[in-house]
């Protein structure tokens, strides 16, 4: 994966429905505040950052270090820390759902906003410390 170098303020303005385009604002914000970077497309996922990751199993490539994907059903919050990461958290995040390494929001409005900036933070923080056993993460940009 690698940033497509598109306009996100035209990729946003674009995104259906509209409540999805007003969280994708609000993210914007929160993950540029986090993060101390600007956003930038890769494809249509808006990522803060690049890094470069590489599995034990030789499997390798690159990535934003925070990310999210506003897509028509719910926001997709890429966390790279995996979302066992954050049980607390998301226990007491507000209405989402979630996989291993994603958390889906249908309305940012509807979550607390102080429970989402310390699941990015960590997430962030944790793509800074250069990840784990399972995943080196190196810093590119």
């Amino acid at each position: 994966m690698e940033p497509t170098g598109g306009s996100v303020a035209a990729f946003v303005a674009g995104v259906t429905p509209a409540k999805r385009r007003r969280d994708a604002e609000t993210l914007i914000a929160l993950m540029r505040d986090v993060s101390g970077r600007e956003p930038e497309l890769w494809g249509t996922i808006i990522g803060f950052g690049s890094c470069h990751y590489r599995y034990p199993t030789g499997n390798e490539g690159d990535m934003p270090l925070i990310a999210f994907a506003p897509r028509k059903a719910a926001s997709t919050l890429y966390v790279l820390d995996g979302t066992g990461e954050h049980p607390a958290e998301l226990a007491r995040l507000g209405p989402h759902t979630a996989s291993v390494g994603c958390v889906y929001i249908k309305d940012v409005e509807l979550v607390d906003h102080d429970v989402l900036r310390t699941i990015v933070q960590k997430a962030y923080d944790f793509t800074l410390g250069g990840g784990n056993d399972y995943a080196k993460i190196t810093v590119t940009d």
